[in-house]
């Protein structure tokens, strides 16, 4: 049993499309179960839909999500020749029920309507690859991962209920390797025990294939992807990259902690839990050898590792009775940003202040101002970038930092973080 993921880049066009089903061909009479997510900019398009939707801009909302509705339904008669295929009536019974959505009050939270919305891409795509799979003699079972996949109702960012979770994979997806040697199933997504639709944080669809290999106990997971494998530094932001074999789970989990868009942060622990290596494979060449993730690799062998997150903030949060910053004060300044789900990306304190980098989210900031108001003040700073260097070597941290105002650093043996304005 192998586990696959193709990302949205993976189906950005018919043509990818095409590699995509000539890579499940390559790997005939194996198991594979495979996890799809939305096309292309789909699940972007989807976030307008919702956006305008919950601001009761309905119209605007509708006519964002028939224009999602043309997109897909012209793909799928490329694919496969006419509209005669049953999958049609499947992708209108989805349209049906996000029009359902449009058409209520949004008296709940936002979030609650965005998992309900953004959900469909997935569903549209698998439902879709499905079909074409079968037409190009690929037999495969399409499954709806909601039917799998319990969660609690945290929505954007559900946790999966493993207990449940498996007695539904024991019974629902294992039988289906009995009639097909593949599966097609949809990332990203889940469900409550009140079948309401949520979401595992986004580009979680990483994160829902490790879910199915730790549960399948697979003897791998590949994620598919537009590069030859992991890389010390994101190509589009920095020049002359280098490509890295094989790296251990732990230096994946501090990449993706420090913020590089390499592998979704909680996809490491099921597969380390059950020793499942994991594989980043290029779906333009799938001959190139990629990245291997594993335990017990030597980090002696690494390139400087760079991370670079844009779009950053400042907050200065400095008390107005000039008491001191201790353990309390800070624990009580960390429960609010639990409550809104702000994550810190990086911290120092001070006696009467502390300050801390976070993703910029004014919503979030504007909710945060408001309750730490009457004990602290507080400044920010917008338009910063996180500049975090591992295993640095001499001189490339100051190039990297050059003609750049420094407003925090931190250091440790290894690592070295700049917040640059």
């Amino acid at each position: 049993m192998k586990v696959f993921k193709f990302g949205g880049a993976s189906l950005e066009s018919i043509e990818r499309i095409q590699q995509v089903a000539a890579i499940i061909q390559s790997f005939p009479d194996q198991q594979l179960l495979i996890v799809i997510s939305a096309m292309g900019k789909t699940t972007n398009e989807l976030e307008k839909v919702a956006q305008s939707f919950f601001l009761r801009k309905r119209e605007i909302a509708a006519q964002l999500l028939h224009n999602i509705e043309q997109q897909h339904l012209e793909i799928a008669e490329k694919l496969l020749g006419n509209r005669d295929n049953p999958v049609f009536n499947q992708l209108q019974e989805f349209f049906t029920e996000a029009e359902w959505t449009l058409g209520e009050k949004p008296i709940r939270q936002y979030d609650y309507y965005y998992d309900q919305l953004v959900s469909l891409g997935e569903l549209l795509s698998t439902a879709i690859m499905s079909a074409y799979f079968s037409l190009a003699g690929v037999a495969n079972t399409w499954l709806d991962v909601r039917d799998v996949f319990r969660t609690d109702d945290t929505f954007r960012d559900a946790n999966i209920d493993w207990e449940v979770t498996q007695t539904q994979v024991n019974e629902k997806v294992l039988p289906l390797f009995k009639s097909t040697n593949i599966v097609i199933t949809q990332g990203f997504i889940g469900s409550t025990d009140q079948n309401e639709s949520v979401t595992l944080g986004r580009e979680g669809s990483d994160y829902s294939a490790a879910v199915f290999a730790n549960l399948l106990n697979a003897e791998s997971q590949t994620i598919w992807k537009d590069v030859e494998g992991l890389k010390n530094a994101d190509p589009k932001l920095f020049p002359n990259t280098i490509n890295i074999p094989e790296i251990s789970f732990s230096e994946v989990i501090e990449m993706a902690y420090y913020g590089a868009q390499v592998i979704h942060p909680k996809t490491i622990k099921p597969l380390h839990n059950k020793q499942i290596p994991l594989y980043v494979k290029s779906f333009l060449n799938k001959d190139l050898p990629g990245t291997v993730i594993r335990e017990d690799i030597d980090v002696k062998q690494l390139p400087p590792i760079i991370v670079l997150k844009k779009n950053q903030v400042l907050l200065t949060i400095t008390s107005r009775d000039f008491s001191f910053i201790t353990e309390d004060r800070i624990s009580d300044i960390y429960e609010m940003f639990h409550k809104l789900k702000i994550k810190i990306n990086l911290m120092q304190n001070a006696a009467i202040s502390f300050s801390c980098c976070i993703d910029n989210s004014p919503e979030k900031i504007e909710l945060l101002m408001k309750a730490l108001h009457n004990d602290f003040k507080i400044a920010y700073f917008e338009g910063l970038e996180l500049l975090t260097v591992r295993y640095n070597k001499d001189g490339l941290l100051e190039e990297l930092s050059k003609d750049r105002t420094v407003l925090l650093e931190q250091r440790s043996l290894i690592t070295i973080q700049r917040l640059l304005k």
